[in-house]
């Protein structure tokens, strides 16, 4: 099963789920601000993807944290901020089964993993 990270009302979040819906992808949707998000996981994807993938820099959350809380250089001390701001989480990550984990949402990576779903109207 296709499991989905982010939050509901993200625009970009809305563009991703938009495209699975539209192509027939089933997933299930996790909302990491609502229901938390485990370190566990957060650890996992760090190895997998790299955790400085994993923060999103570019969002307002990112800007309101005073510069010291900004400036860190362990895996550890990100997975305790994305806890902590759960809107840090780049949108959305993807967890497609079987495959690699998508961080972000781009049209053509989706369609690469999801080729018979371009077939679908």
């Amino acid at each position: 099963m296709n499991t989905i990270y982010g939050i509901k009302n993200c625009d970009t979040m809305k563009k991703a789920l938009q495209w699975l819906d539209g192509r027939g992808v089933s997933y299930t949707f996790h909302d990491y601000k609502k229901q938390g998000i485990d370190s566990a996981r957060l650890h996992a994807w760090s190895k997998a993807v790299g955790w400085k993938t994993l923060i999103n820099t570019k969002g307002t959350t990112w800007r309101k944290l005073p510069p010291e809380r900004q400036e860190f250089d362990t895996q550890s001390a990100a997975v305790q901020l994305m806890q902590e701001f759960p809107s840090l989480i780049r949108r959305p990550v993807l967890d497609p089964a079987p495959g690699p984990l998508l961080v972000g949402f781009a049209a053509n990576l989706y369609a690469s993993f999801y080729p018979q779903a371009e077939n679908t109207p």
